[in-house]
């Protein structure tokens, strides 16, 4: 560039930045939190800086500085606040008692399901599915708080860890089991019940994703006992599928279907033999 064309192309900056009427928290220290956060709750690996003493020093320390850095984040964005960030913080970790407890279940269903894991330990220390459930819920108490974007932060963090996408406002309910995990997406407005499965690169969204639609329910409804195998679409704010319900691999779903189904996508597999030259 010339001068002049350095100097235009600033000039072009400094008029669009007019659009950015606040800052967002930093990418790099939300992703930081949210880690951060888990392994307080789950101290599993050796390079967790979260093993406390049973006198509860090093843990409160701990959390005094998880304190601080949430703070920070939610300065930014503190004139979109519904309450002040002292008041948003301590409501927030008011939630983290229950989200401990539902993790705990998570963890225990994940172990419980899936034969290759060797337990509790190995799934909050290596399973993306796990990764992935703990920021959601960890995201969902600051969005149910009415927290703008920092929850949105958590879940992009974890996505982009797991390929994992679940929107902070979709609703999950206990003992929620995902394996494998990559290419799953869970939208908005999905909501999901207890003691539900799910496998690698299913869907759960829309059947049209018009703005028009943002403040309507667009995502199905899965409830409890469901198993949903790899790559099924399930699409549609009104589809709903029934409580202990199978849906099989490379199924697409756009109504709902009920309690005790079945759901498999029929295809032909054919084998050749032939002979050697």
């Amino acid at each position: 560039m010339t001068p002049e064309e350095k100097a235009a192309f600033y000039d072009q900056l400094r008029q669009g930045q007019k659009f950015f009427k606040f800052s967002l928290p930093s990418r790099k220290e939300s992703g930081q939190y949210v880690q951060s956060l888990i392994d307080f709750m789950f101290p599993s690996s050796s390079d967790c800086e979260c093993r406390f003493t049973s006198d509860g020093v090093e843990m409160d320390k701990a959390f005094g500085k998880l304190t601080e850095r949430l703070e920070c984040l939610l300065k930014p964005i503190s004139p979109l606040l519904r309450r002040s960030v002292e008041e948003t913080i301590q409501a927030f970790h008011r939630c983290l008692p229950d989200i401990y407890t539902m993790l705990l279940e998570d963890a225990q269903a994940i172990t419980d399901n899936d034969p290759a894991s060797t337990g509790i330990e190995e799934v909050v220390g290596i399973y993306p599915g796990f990764m992935a459930i703990a920021t959601y819920r960890i995201a969902h108490a600051l969005a149910n708080l009415e927290v703008p974007f920092l929850p949105r932060m958590f879940s992009e963090y974890a996505h982009s860890l797991t390929g994992i996408e679940i929107h902070p406002h979709a609703k999950i309910g206990r003992h929620f089991f995902i394996d494998h995990g990559t290419g799953i997406v869970i939208g908005e407005t999905a909501e999901i019940g207890n003691n539900v499965k799910i496998y690698q690169g299913v869907t759960l969204g829309a059947t049209a994703v018009s703005k028009s639609l943002a403040s309507t329910k667009r995502h199905p409804t899965i409830e409890d006992n469901v198993v949903i195998y790899a790559n099924a679409i399930i699409l549609g704010g009104e589809t709903v599928i029934g409580h202990d319900t199978i849906v099989g691999g490379n199924a697409w779903i756009t109504k709902s279907v009920a309690p005790y189904s079945q759901v498999y996508q029929r295809s032909v597999t054919e084998i050749r033999t032939h002979q050697p030259a």
